[in-house]
């Protein structure tokens, strides 16, 4: 089969004109020593500017043939121990992080012309901790969690109308319920890229990596 090159859609893609808008400046010289305070600034800077979901990012992993795959999802926390975000120990993503331990995470700010990537290992978090998140959903999110049956073929919707019901009025009778398969993940980065667009498209790149204990190193990268 030829390859589709429509010049009509090559063109239109062409002349959709990016960063053109006043953009943050970044000096690289004037970053903190760890990445952590950096990171929070900017997202402070994203929910001043009210960038929609500023704290959605996607999370990236591999499934068990080496290939692929990326949701996104919400950030909960970060902290020393790094970046958290929940799921479903059952889910294709629960179970792509037990097999290989390891994720990126990216967040992206079009209004500031910002990019974040985050690497690293990934583990569970205590069982408690787990729960904790879990019981802070909401009882709809709740009850679509309790099903355990993410990501699997929707053949009749009103088979998940009479699940969800079920499944609601095990929560009424059990608010305090908890799916034990959910899971609080934390992400202990490795690496975490700052990535600042520029109209000039000189993009500004600082990367900060661990020097194989717990000192940062901070390295400038060409766009």
């Amino acid at each position: 089969m030829a390859e589709n090159d429509d010049p009509t859609v090559r063109d239109w893609l062409r002349g959709i004109e990016v960063f053109a808008r006043p953009l943050p400046e970044f000096a690289t010289d004037e970053a903190p020593p760890e990445p952590t305070s950096l990171f929070l600034e900017w997202l402070a800077d994203a929910v001043e500017a009210q960038v929609p979901d500023p704290h959605s990012m996607t999370l990236s992993t591999v499934d068990e043939t080496g290939a692929p795959d990326a949701r996104v999802l919400v950030l909960k926390n970060v902290d020393a121990a790094g970046f958290q975000f929940a799921g479903h120990a059952g889910s294709p993503k629960g179970r792509q992080l037990a097999d290989s331990g390891r994720a990126a995470l990216t967040f992206y700010w079009a209004q500031l012309g910002r990019q974040v990537r985050v690497r690293g290992a990934v583990r569970p978090a205590s069982a408690d901790r787990s729960a904790a998140d879990f019981l802070a959903r909401s009882v709809t999110a709740r009850a679509e969690a309790l099903l355990g049956r993410q990501s699997q073929y929707l053949i009749d919707p009103h088979e998940r109308e009479r699940a969800l019901k079920a499944s609601l009025a095990r929560i009424e009778a059990d608010p305090d319920l908890v799916d034990p398969a959910w899971t609080l993940y934390v992400l202990a980065p490795d690496v975490i890229e700052f990535w600042q667009a520029a109209p000039t498209r000189v993009h500004v790149r600082l990367r900060y990596e661990r020097d194989g204990g717990s000192r940062w190193l901070r390295r400038t990268l060409w766009s």
